[in-house]
């Protein structure tokens, strides 16, 4: 594993903002992006192009028309799902990198449970590919998780480390004893049951009736992390783990289990994938599906309904940068830098406030000194 990446995870993540989402951070992350956009203007002027032109075709290419509404609400989905699964662990104090390999194997045990029901009814079909797909995530979660509370290995480092170990084990699978004899696939499994797919919601779009698996289940996150006991406990077992312990909150416990959450999530997204997209399991499932999840749960402080919105803005960026590529003719990886700008600026966004904070209050002691010394001298 490339050590510059580990360092650059683990800072990332030691940024953990805990914060609500107060009115002065909603406003620095207002500027952040309405900066982010002007440097991407910049760029495209840079370029030979016009950024009002660019950014219209984006929005157009987003939301504009039927189809592209349906692939950016299916974009959100799986931004949403990923964002919430990393929220949860998070809010638990202990932090699950490891939500790619977790959605590979939920993935993988959907769609062979999907293809080996073959004529059972498709209601069961889908009961049973998502208790397999939850348990594959779950319990791929529960390893790291289990190592960090009894043992206090780094769950970062494992957790990326068996991504990998996931994702090339089910890329064994695909391409080896499960592998479809169809024509045309080249890494995939048998195709599930038909009974079982996802009605599409939009026609030619990515938006299935498995949104509304997601919307239960960012339901239940939400109400478990913001109005349930459990959820009170895990916000102070992440806030100070030795403080929950003398409050009597079995502390370990509670990081445990939001790391298995965590992984159950990965592997609805995983089914959800197979039963509403691809109706198999393909080697290309994810495109660091959970990484971009991670990136929308950190720059939202972990909270729910922040995820949700922001998981629609980085699906517009997502969707629309794809399709300004195809009209205006400027790559879709301007997108990429304007996401890197957001993140930037918000990550950065703790160390300036305090930093105009504190210059803030020097100027102040500066004034009284000079209205004491006046006040003297009279």
């Amino acid at each position: 594993m490339n050590t510059g990446f580990l360092q650059s995870v683990r800072a990332l993540i030691a940024l953990k903002p805990k914060q609500k989402l107060t009115a002065q951070y909603l406003l620095s992350l207002g500027v952040a992006v309405l900066l982010a956009f002007l440097v991407g203007a910049g760029i495209m002027l840079l370029s030979g192009y016009d950024p009002i032109t660019c950014y219209g075709a984006m929005f157009q290419g987003a939301l504009g028309r039927p189809r592209a509404l349906g692939n950016t609400l299916a974009k959100t989905v799986t931004l949403c799902l990923t964002g919430l699964a990393m929220s949860l662990a998070a809010k638990a104090g202990i932090f699950n990198v490891g939500g790619e390999g977790q959605l590979y194997l939920g993935g993988l045990a959907a769609a062979m449970v999907g293809a080996g029901m073959e004529g059972a009814p498709g209601w069961l079909i889908i009961l049973c590919a998502i208790l397999a797909a939850m348990a594959a995530g779950g319990a791929y979660a529960f390893l790291p998780g289990w190592l960090k509370v009894k043992l206090k290995v780094n769950e970062v480092v494992t957790t990326i480390l068996l991504n990998t170990a996931a994702i090339y084990f089910c890329s064994y699978v695909a391409n080896g004893p499960l592998k479809t004899a169809e024509r045309g696939i080249a890494s995939g499994t048998a195709m599930v049951s038909k009974a079982a797919w996802f009605t599409p919601l939009i026609r030619l779009s990515n938006l299935t009736t498995g949104v509304f698996y997601a919307a239960a289940v960012a339901l239940i996150v939400w109400y478990l992390m913001t109005r349930s006991t459990v959820g009170f406990e895990m916000k102070i077992t992440g806030t100070n783990e030795r403080f929950a312990r003398y409050g009597g909150i079995r502390a370990e416990r509670l990081m445990l289990w939001g790391m298995v959450l965590s992984g159950m999530i990965c592997g609805i997204v995983g089914f959800i994938e197979v039963f509403g997209l691809h109706h198999r399991f393909l080697t290309t499932i994810s495109s660091e599906f959970y990484f971009d999840g991670m990136l929308v749960a950190m720059i939202m402080r972990y909270q729910p309904v922040g995820v949700i919105l922001m998981s629609f803005f980085f699906a517009i960026l997502n969707i629309g940068g794809s399709a300004m590529e195809l009209s205006a003719g400027i790559s879709s990886e301007l997108m990429l830098i304007v996401q890197s700008i957001i993140i930037f600026f918000m990550a950065a966004e703790g160390g300036i406030s305090e930093m105009v904070r504190a210059h803030a209050a020097a100027r102040r002691v500066r004034r009284a000194a000079k209205h004491a010394e006046r006040g003297q001298a009279l």
